[in-house]
């Protein structure tokens, strides 16, 4: 190739852009608020054995392209060996072309390997393979030596309630490890009520965990408190909840602790007292999350578990999931205002998964901002099949129109890869060039420094005051 596909100036098309990417964002620190990264990884820094155990491992993404492109589900999530998965993912990559997966993977070869001379094809398989794995075999590219080298300050994994929560604890005890790392607590599996019997294995766990039985309702709400409590006390300060669709059922005390007594006797409810019982859940939630002084996630819109066939053999999160097309914005004003009424709205982030609701989702965030942070509710980054270069443009652009985008706290990975911090890149990238394009046009003013310190904040200082931790050093959870 004349010049590296990926190359410095890469997604940035005016020299605007260019100067705002380079000067403004490409070295600012990582803050990644919301990702699936196992922290026993960090806390034991992991060496990676291979490309494939690092890099496909997991990885839905990756999964469906790979089924898409005629590969036997034996090399997906199967028996083969990781030297044959890399090599059929090596053959899917040429196929992935127009998909974001096909940036994303060459932004991953480009950091941290450094490898951007070659496209990865069936033809350079071999050659990246046993570079990269050569790489892998050294301490920077360890767990922690990624988070090194790709400049990650701070990041939050995924935790449910009933995780006992050690990794964390190791991690903030341990003065070399070189990011801080915090649970964001997920209790979805409360709100299983089309499955009592998996929904009082958890709250058996959650019990063990809490050191309490939970027999009756106000039983389930005690034991997520002092769940929260101990998320609080390794620094946690975001909860997230990954629902299909809003629900706003109100109910009273009585008829919801009916409901939770017969869902614990293993009895199915009607479908009225499981909206009934699962709106009091996330209500109790929201509001302690509030007097916590959390940030309350919803991650909303995702239509799960597909394909029966594959969740009976492999489970949740093997890449059969798809965007939902639910009603958002009743319910979920209705569940807001409630909040906002009782004086006991939390900081509240939304992400919508089908994009026909971005500029819903934009204006929605404008009826309960209260003037007591600076963007207290807020409008998500582009999520899961949104995380494309088109669809992080069109939601810039939504938040830009009917919101603040200046205010935004900007990108995270959702990821369960150490490779995927590029998407901060990506999207940084984007940014430059959405706001560099804007300048040459006249549309905003042609001023570097004021629109360069929009970048800083949109890609880096906003999420560091939203969510507390600027100048927070790590271990420090008083603040």
């Amino acid at each position: 190739m004349e010049r590296p596909f990926i190359h410095e100036n890469f997604l940035l098309s005016t020299d605007r852009a260019i100067a705002l990417y380079h000067r403004y964002a490409a070295d600012l620190p990582i803050l990644d608020y919301h990702n699936h990264l196992p922290p026993a990884q960090i806390a034991e820094d992991t060496r990676f054995a291979n490309l494939a155990h690092i890099w496909l491992h997991g990885d839905h993404y990756k999964w469906r392209a790979m089924r898409s492109n005629g590969v036997p589900e034996r090399y997906c999530t199967g028996d083969a060996t990781d030297w044959e998965k890399f090599e059929k993912w090596a053959e899917t990559v040429p196929a992935t072309l127009r998909n974001p997966i096909y940036h994303w993977t060459h932004l991953e070869l480009n950091r941290p390997f450094g490898i951007r001379d070659r496209l990865l094809s069936p033809a350079t398989a071999k050659s990246i393979w046993d570079e990269c794995n050569a790489m892998l075999a050294r301490p920077e590219f360890s767990a922690r030596g990624i988070l090194r080298q790709m400049k990650v300050e701070a990041l939050c994994t995924t935790d449910d309630p009933a995780d006992d929560l050690a990794a964390h604890r190791a991690c903030a005890a341990d003065p070399k490890c070189p990011a801080r790392v915090y649970p964001t607590f997920r209790p979805d599996a409360a709100l299983n009520t089309d499955d009592p019997r998996a929904l009082n294995a958890w709250l058996d766990r959650l019990g063990a965990a809490a050191d309490m039985e939970i027999r009756r309702w106000p039983d389930l709400i005690a034991a997520l408190r002092r769940r929260a409590d101990a998320f609080h006390a390794v620094g946690g300060r975001l909860a997230d909840h990954g629902l299909g669709a809003p629900e706003y059922e109100p109910a009273t005390e009585r008829a919801v602790a009916a409901a939770f007594r017969a869902l614990r006797d293993g009895r199915r409810v009607a479908p009225a007292a499981a909206r009934q019982y699962r709106t009091a859940v996330l209500l109790e939630c929201g509001r302690m999350y509030a007097e916590k002084g959390w940030t309350m996630q919803l991650h909303l819109g995702a239509l799960r578990n597909n394909n029966t066939r594959l969740f009976r053999a492999l489970g949740r999160d093997i890449g059969c999931d798809s965007i939902g097309d639910y009603e958002m914005a009743r319910p979920l004003s209705r569940f807001l205002d409630r909040l906002d009424s009782e004086g006991r709205l939390p900081k509240t982030i939304l992400y919508n998964l089908n994009p026909r609701d971005n500029e819903l989702f934009a204006s929605m965030i404008g009826n309960f901002q209260d003037g007591s942070v600076p963007g207290k509710i807020q409008y998500g980054s582009a999520w899961w099949f949104m995380d494309t270069k088109n669809g992080m443009e069109r939601q810039i652009e939504a938040l830009s129109n009917l919101g603040l985008l200046s205010r935004f706290v900007g990108m995270l990975t959702d990821s369960r890869s150490f490779l995927s911090f590029p998407r901060h890149e990506y999207f940084r990238r984007i940014l430059c060039n959405i706001l560099g394009a804007e300048m040459a046009s006249g549309l905003i003013p042609d001023d570097l420094a004021m629109v360069g310190e929009l970048v800083r904040d949109v890609c880096y200082r906003n999420a560091a005051r939203y969510f507390g931790w600027a100048h927070r050093p790590a271990g420090n959870f008083d603040a």
